[in-house]
């Protein structure tokens, strides 16, 4: 467990998972609705996304709490466990699937920000990826046109954090996944750039 800012931040798997999957999934909700994911989501999916990750062996929940209520989450598990989307790109480019490990989701509510809490997941994510042998981690971002018209004009992306923890986009390593964004009436297809980091 991590201490940060009176913030608990607390690493779960195996069953344990099952504990978080109501407040993962409305979490998922709240903050993937703003720029850029902007994602029009149903607490049914969410469900069912979150039993279907909590059953991937070697998987990890990474929680933050204050006081009772979880504020933060973050997932991660073995690249083998994931949909065609994930591993097909580095499947093609020859990676040893059962080496690497993928970060899903970091959401985290807005007042609790820049409190070291997103390198507390990244640690616990990391340490998890180790213990299961893997030798890379990766995650995926979704790619929006600069001029998007519900960009804020205050907006800052996380790549100087991600590059600070050692992560670097590959040129190429591309994946598409659809979602509804809020005030769409169909899904539409983004573009995912992966970024990736060896693991001393």
């Amino acid at each position: 467990m991590t201490e940060t800012a009176n913030i608990r931040v607390l690493p779960l798997t195996g069953a344990a998972i099952g504990s978080a999957i109501e407040a993962l999934a409305r979490l998922r909700i709240e903050v993937f609705r703003a720029y850029p994911y902007l994602y029009e989501g149903t607490l049914d999916y969410e469900r069912r996304y979150m039993e279907e990750f909590a059953a991937s062996e070697g998987a990890v929940l990474v929680t933050a709490y204050d006081g009772e209520r979880i504020v933060g989450a973050s997932t991660a598990s073995p690249m083998r466990a994931q949909k065609d989307e994930f591993r097909a790109p580095f499947e093609v480019r020859g990676f040893d699937i059962d080496r690497l490990f993928y970060f899903g989701e970091s959401v985290l509510l807005p007042q609790y920000r820049g409190l070291r809490i997103g390198h507390a997941f990244f640690d616990h994510r990391e340490a998890q990826a180790r213990a299961e042998g893997a030798t890379h981690a990766t995650f995926c971002s979704v790619v929006r046109p600069p001029d998007h018209p519900a960009r804020p004009a205050d907006y800052r992306p996380h790549d100087v954090f991600w590059t600070k923890r050692r992560y670097a986009p590959v040129a190429g390593l591309v994946t598409h996944f659809s979602w509804l964004d809020v005030g769409e009436s169909e899904e539409t297809e983004k573009p995912m750039q992966f970024w990736l980091r060896a693991l001393d």
